[in-house]
């Protein structure tokens, strides 16, 4: 007689739940032959001060956005489009965190804290050895920016002719601006952010350009309370005349999706005019430059490897001006939107999407770091 077949994990997702992101990876849940998972809403977790979990549910925690109602919970009151308002959102973020209880987590939340401080994660980055754009605001010394003052001071200082200037708790590129300065005192800056005329920051689905420094000065002026990070401007290898970078998806420690983002603007995201380009034509650019596809594999791994106790991070890898090197731009805890990718040839989640492979690599115990929370 066959010993019963022990039953598969209890999963629950704290999210948003009319988001895609949730509904996507219920649909990996049940595709795998288990119960839908338990949706807790992120408004309900702000809301009433936390969330219970039963000792044997696996706890995902999924993206905050695009609701409005926890965008004001985490923010506060105000157009969900400003830009302004990160610090709060963040301190808020990290706090309902540590009010989720019980269950095994697949996202660490002190993996998490440091996943959305640009200057904390790149400062961790750097110190492994993972080659990550120079920056002085991060690691031991960081400097401080308090203003467009302090970003031409350290532009001088370092030597920075051309740089971005990030929000330090910003996502989907919100804030973000492409600083090049040249001769003659001139500079530019390209970024999807609005300069209202009443001095509000919006963000736009269009990628503009100012070219006057008051302009420049205001937005990073607005920005700076809520804390500022820069970094050097690598120049990207480029696809069909494309500045081209990748997304890279690591899943327990394997890098097992990757998509190819190209656009005319320093921006690549998808939503702001990216466009998908060609993985294979990549994987023929490395070697053609006489390096590997699995060593750029490899350095999303690594990166990925800093945050051991969260199962999925999504890697955005920044491929040099002939192919021949590589850096990490940033690491996002909620990178795996990419609807409808398959997994990479070799990678363990061939036609799996990205919530299949993670559903997978726990059903597998792929994932021995998830840790049990009081």
């Amino acid at each position: 007689m066959s010993a019963p077949t022990a039953p598969g994990p209890r999963f629950a997702v704290v999210g948003n739940p009319e988001n895609r992101r949730v509904a996507l990876f219920g649909d990996a849940v049940r595709t795998a032959g288990l119960p839908a998972p338990r949706v807790v809403p992120w408004a309900d977790v702000l809301r009433d001060g936390g969330a219970d979990f039963a000792a044997d549910e696996t706890v995902r925690v999924d993206s905050p956005g695009e609701n409005d109602e926890v965008d004001r919970l985490l923010r506060g009151p105000g157009d969900p489009t400003r830009v302004e308002g990160s610090a709060r959102w963040y301190a808020r973020l990290i706090a309902a965190l540590g009010t989720l209880r019980g269950g095994t987590r697949l996202d660490d939340p002190d993996d998490l804290a440091v996943l959305f401080d640009k200057r904390r994660c790149h400062a961790v980055l750097d110190a492994a050895g993972i080659p990550v754009p120079a920056s002085p605001t991060s690691g031991p010394g960081a400097a401080p920016v308090r203003g467009w003052d302090d970003v031409r001071a350290l532009m001088r200082e370092h030597r920075m002719h051309r740089l971005f200037v990030k929000p330090a708790h910003g996502s989907s590129a919100s804030g973000v601006l492409a600083v090049d300065s040249g001769g003659g005192g001139r500079i530019r800056a390209t970024t999807s952010v609005e300069l209202a005329p009443d001095g509000r920051l919006y963000n736009s689905l269009r990628v503009r350009r100012y070219h006057r420094e008051h302009d420049i000065a205001a937005i990073v002026d607005a920005l700076a309370p809520d804390g500022l990070h820069l970094e050097r401007w690598l120049p990207k290898a480029s696809q069909e005349g494309r500045a081209a970078d990748l997304r890279v998806v690591v899943v327990a420690g394997r890098a097992t999706h990757a998509v190819v983002r190209t656009s005319r603007s320093p921006m690549t995201n998808l939503h702001l005019g990216g466009s998908r380009g060609d993985l294979d034509a990549v994987r023929q650019s490395f070697e053609a430059a006489g390096a590997r596809w699995t060593d750029a594999l490899g350095v999303c791994e690594a990166a990925a490897a800093c945050f051991p106790r969260t199962l999925c991070v999504g890697v955005d890898l920044l491929p040099a001006v002939g192919w021949r090197r590589s850096a990490v731009g940033e690491v996002n805890a909620f990178g795996d939107l990419l609807p409808r990718l398959t997994g990479l040839p070799g990678s363990g989640a061939e036609g799996l999407d990205t919530y299949g492979a993670q559903v997978a690599a726990v059903l597998h115990d792929r994932h021995r770091t998830g840790t049990p929370h009081a």
